[in-house]
């Protein structure tokens, strides 16, 4: 499992019966999680403190219950050691904006920080042994831009795709709180695979691609979006935009039928690379109170085997 346990801002604090208690900076937050299928005692005293609560809906759906929680409230992350110089913003420091809103989130899926490190880390490494080459990054159901920003910092040329618009000026926001508003980053709202055959199209290539792909969703116009139907026709069109010396591919899946051996068989069979430079796992994170790790989906990886 790629554990993502570089947080200074977040952690999960416990979990049991069907919810996860988390810390998001100053404030506690208590969500449900269908994953978390055990009942082990709360001890934690954060149980009987929080300031927001989504309960689900036997219906569907859910609400929120706050206690002294604000409408907004920031927490940032410190990408992986490295001179601070080497990074656009000059600090490698991500800063987000977060918010409660529909369907019990928050604005960011704290897990992926286990892959803004990978990333970031090969970015970093082909801009020294390639000095004064240009790495453009594909991120595709880009949301709020976390993956945005921290490919952007590590000195990427980012073009950050999502069907909502209210996620990309999100996002926006984002960059500009982490001192990035004036990076090398493209804003497009539209349908992401209608994006990349228009991309083929007009010939352009990318050094690196990244998709975060919700299990259902529709496009803009309507277009709807099953993950099982769509993820490897999506992959298979965006192994054309790669450029012949590519830096990595990442695939994420929330979906409990895409294992990580499933995102490693689409992966390793789209893409005109070898099959050992595919690798996939679960990632997660750290929970205080056991000391285990809580599961959050899994990930496919390709990457430069030299780097």
């Amino acid at each position: 499992m790629w554990i993502a346990d570089h947080w200074n801002d977040y952690e999960v604090i416990d979990c049991s019966e069907g919810e996860k208690l988390e810390r998001w900076g100053d404030y506690i937050l208590l969500r449900p999680d269908p994953q978390v299928i055990w009942q082990t005692p709360k001890d934690a005293p954060e149980w009987e403190r929080w300031n927001g609560h989504y309960h689900r809906s036997s219906k569907g759906g859910g609400e929120w219950e706050f206690s002294r929680l604000p409408e907004q409230w920031d927490i940032s992350y410190q990408l992986p050691a490295a001179e601070p110089a080497a990074y656009l913003n000059g600090t490698g420091r991500l800063t987000f904006h977060l918010k409660p809103f529909r369907f019990k989130h928050t604005g960011l899926f704290p897990e992926q920080a286990a892959n803004w490190d990978w990333f970031s880390r090969l970015i970093l490494k082909r801009r020294q042994r390639e000095k004064g080459r240009p790495i453009r990054v594909l991120n595709l159901f880009a949301y709020t831009g976390g993956a945005t920003l921290a490919a952007a910092a590590a000195g990427a040329s980012v073009t950050h795709v999502d069907a909502a618009k209210g996620m990309v000026g999100w996002a926006k926001e984002n960059a500009a709180a982490s001192g990035l508003e004036d990076a090398p980053i493209r804003w497009i709202v539209d349908d992401c695979r209608k994006f990349a055959e228009r991309e083929i199209r007009r010939n352009n290539r990318y050094d690196a691609i990244l998709m975060d792909p919700p299990s259902y969703g529709r496009g803009p116009k309507g277009e709807i979006w099953k993950v099982e139907d769509s993820v490897y026709p999506l992959i298979s069109v965006c192994a054309r935009l790669l450029t012949d010396d590519p830096l990595f591919f990442l695939v994420n899946s929330y979906t409990t039928g895409l294992q990580p051996a499933v995102l490693r068989y689409m992966i390793a069979s789209a893409l005109p690379v070898g099959a050992e430079c595919v690798t996939a796992d679960e990632i997660g994170l750290p929970v205080r109170q056991s000391s285990l790790f809580l599961p959050c989906g899994a990930s496919g990886r390709m990457q430069d085997p030299t780097l």
